[in-house]
């Protein structure tokens, strides 16, 4: 049987490599579709907690996970550390980091070691598929030649790259409905990865080559990069002229065409928006080309968290205190709202500089209960406080960086004395004095 017949009879064997925020609901959905799934993570703790059937991502309910373990018989899913398992499944598809290291250059690390752990028991007929969000060229000029030490590309094996568009939280839009870009290295990996992905989604955009799809997805992030810069940017100008940016944004939402709305806020956050343009300025400068204007909406994004502390020093100082010594509470930690995943976050890039500035800080998340072991900020060991009128009461200021659902804005207004509002959230509550930010 060939491979693509195993794929269209939902007899291939799927292995995810990374089960984290993209990785765990394809694994979900492959699943869904009566595949045969191994989940591969370099996290031991991870594993062992998939395998129990406990969940740690909060929109996948860990009942979801027993479903998935308990529901079949023999169990058509398992999760290991064990890279030598890759050569079993007939389709592998990463979903590993790609961050930026410390002079925003790629950070490629995570895909190649992958690929190397692939290539060494790389078998014919097997599909890869990279989902890991990255530079244009990074499939054909980095998976290519590791992968091609063990065979020929579109005979031997099949090299596709499809970008995630997974939207944590999101109540509407899943791996089902959110249509799935798709670019093969030859047009038989192409066949392979539309035949692939049409078993799982609504709708599969093939697009002439990996680099199209690579790109494709940094357009995507880079425009709502640009949007936002541009709209945080206008935000600093509205205060300063007595204007309220967000009545601004609903007032020009009305008009029916050639406008969409995007909202300030304290910073960008996430494993996409802060980190993919940057993926881009640097590809982009081997063709001896400058993208200033991408690169500037990341020095207006990347200056907000700076902007926020500001404004909570000069709320403290019309209060006659100094941000030295102040005791700062911070609601919400996790890069948006209704999310436990707080990489990015502009939430915990703002306790970093609060406590520079010898401000004393705590903070309250219901979805994250404590903020420690981050690649960025490593020094920082901190648990999520009780959100009570007494720790209301012991703030100097409140500060709110995410804007959850669950936060009682009118009970916190009326229980604190001073709050820097980085989200609209408290517009028409009183008690406390209120500074937008």
């Amino acid at each position: 049987m060939t491979l693509k017949d195993k794929i269209l009879q939902k007899q291939a064997l799927v292995g995810v490599i990374g089960l984290g925020y993209v990785g765990l609901p394809l694994v979900v959905r492959f699943w869904q579709e009566g595949f045969p799934v191994l989940g591969f993570d370099t996290d031991p703790v991870k594993v062992e907690l998939l395998n129990r059937g406990e969940s740690y991502i909060r929109h996948i309910p860990s009942a979801r996970l027993l479903e998935i373990l308990e529901g079949a018989s023999p169990r058509r899913f398992a999760a290991t550390h064990d890279m030598d398992r890759l050569k079993e499944p007939d389709v592998l598809i990463i979903c590993v980091p790609t961050p930026l290291n410390p002079f925003r250059e790629p950070d490629l690390r995570y895909v190649e070691n992958t690929t190397r752990d692939i290539a060494r028991v790389l078998r014919p007929g097997q599909l890869v598929s990279l989902e890991s969000t990255t530079y244009p060229g990074t499939t054909a000029e980095v998976l290519l030649p590791i992968l091609s030490e063990k065979g020929r590309v579109g005979e031997d094996f099949f090299l596709v790259f499809s970008p995630e568009r997974e939207d944590p939280g999101n109540p509407t839009y899943n791996v089902k409905n959110i249509p799935k870009v798709v670019g093969g290295i030859t047009p038989a990996c192409l066949e392979h990865g539309i035949a692939l992905y049409s078993q799982v989604v609504d709708r599969v955009v093939p697009v002439s080559s990996t680099q199209a799809a690579e790109m494709t997805k940094l357009l995507e992030n880079i425009y709502r990069a640009v949007n936002i810069a541009l709209i945080n940017e206008l935000k600093v100008l509205c205060l300063r002229m007595g204007l309220d940016i967000f009545e601004i944004i609903e007032a020009s939402r009305t008009k029916p065409f050639g406008f969409q709305a995007f909202y300030p806020g304290p910073g960008l956050g996430g494993h996409c928006i802060p980190i993919d343009p940057f993926y881009l300025t640097w590809k982009a400068r081997q063709y001896d080309f400058s993208t200033r204007f991408i690169e500037l909406a990341g020095e207006v994004n990347l200056s907000m968290p700076y902007f926020v502390v500001q404004r909570v020093a000069e709320a403290l100082n019309d209060q006659g205190k100094p941000l030295k010594g102040a005791q700062i509470l911070v609601l919400g930690i996790a890069y948006k709202k209704d999310i436990d995943d707080n990489r990015e976050s502009p939430g915990v890039k703002i306790i970093d500089l609060l406590m520079q500035k010898g401000a004393k800080v705590s903070y309250h998340d219901p979805y994250i209960p404590r903020c420690a072991g981050m690649r960025h900020y490593p020094h920082l060991n901190l648990e999520s406080v009780p959100l009570t009128e007494d720790t209301l009461n012991q703030a100097d200021c409140v500060l709110l960086t995410t804007d959850h659902s669950v936060f009682d804005y009118a009970w916190i207004a009326s229980r604190a004395r001073l709050i820097v509002d980085t989200r609209n959230a408290f517009k028409g509550h009183k008690g406390a004095l209120i500074y937008q930010a």
